[in-house]
């Protein structure tokens, strides 16, 4: 197994393994490990099934399904697929899933531990997905602003980013909102954690998830919202995975901040995503 990183702060590539090969208990305790050192893992070009991509999932953790079932695959519903395809006059799958800046599942109690997203149709261009360090987010704030957020929770919403149905339908703002924390609650984290497997510390919240910091004012609130956004969108201290067909993306929950670009139109994206604890 070779590894080659692909930038200076996060993701590396991986070489020479299979799917298959990660099933051994030894390859799939190396693939972790290099995980663990560089958040994000590509393995490109793999032809493999869902039920592959699930069972990828449950050698290194438990897969779980996504909370809205009606996006789940029909066969696996571990498996979220994430579409701006129309299939026999109706959605494939959610369209325009994760583009902005996120730790996947901040917005609950219990996040997930890790992703794996399989490209299944990919388009010639546009459809980047765009990468972070939360670690290396929290080394690039000033001693000022590292002593100000020492020890503080923050709480987190999907408010922001809440997903209008038809039956919303002549909702209210209010009412919308409502609804959103009737779903998901609001939930409170740490807004530094220390990553168990490296011992380094790294910003948990980002701008559209995290809706304030307990303890600031709203000026402080505003600042520091607009300045983890500054840093985490900083391009010099990022990666840009440009994908091509078959590409497996592996990476970190909580420490890997990441973004995809729109899809122009025209152009169609399908990706199947696996949540794992």
């Amino acid at each position: 197994m070779r590894i080659e990183k692909v930038s200076d702060h996060i993701g590396a590539e991986i070489h020479d393994v299979s799917i298959r090969d990660i099933r051994v208990p030894e390859v799939r305790d190396r693939v972790l490990h290099a995980l663990h050192e560089n958040e994000l893992l590509i393995f490109k070009g793999l032809d493999i099934s869902p039920a592959e991509q699930v069972e990828l999932a449950q050698v290194i953790g438990e897969p779980v399904p996504f909370v809205m079932s009606q996006y789940r695959h029909p066969e696996h519903p571990e498996i979220m697929i994430s579409s701006n395809e129309i299939v026999n006059g109706k959605p494939y799958g959610v369209p325009r899933v994760g583009n902005f800046w996120h730790q996947d599942s901040s917005y609950t109690d219990n996040p997930t531990t890790y992703t794996l997203l399989h490209g299944i149709n990919i388009p010639e261009w546009s459809g980047d997905t765009l990468f972070s360090s939360a670690g290396n987010v929290y080394d690039r704030l000033s001693t000022h602003w590292k002593d100000k957020i020492a020890g503080r929770d923050a709480v987190h919403t999907v408010r922001k980013r809440f997903k209008i149905r038809p039956e919303h339908a002549g909702y209210s703002i209010t009412e919308l909102m409502k609804k959103a924390d009737e779903l998901h609650p609001p939930v409170t984290h740490p807004l530094v954690k220390i990553d168990p497997y490296t011992k380094l510390p790294y910003l948990y919240g980002a701008k559209d998830y995290l809706d304030y910091v307990i303890g600031f004012d709203a000026n402080e609130n505003h600042e520091f919202l607009n300045l983890v956004e500054e840093l985490v969108t900083d391009p010099a201290h990022g990666y840009r995975h440009k994908w091509t067909q078959g590409d497996l993306l592996l990476w970190k929950t909580e420490t890997a901040y990441h973004a995809v670009t729109d899809v122009e139109d025209n152009q169609s994206r399908t990706v199947h995503r696996v949540a794992v604890k």
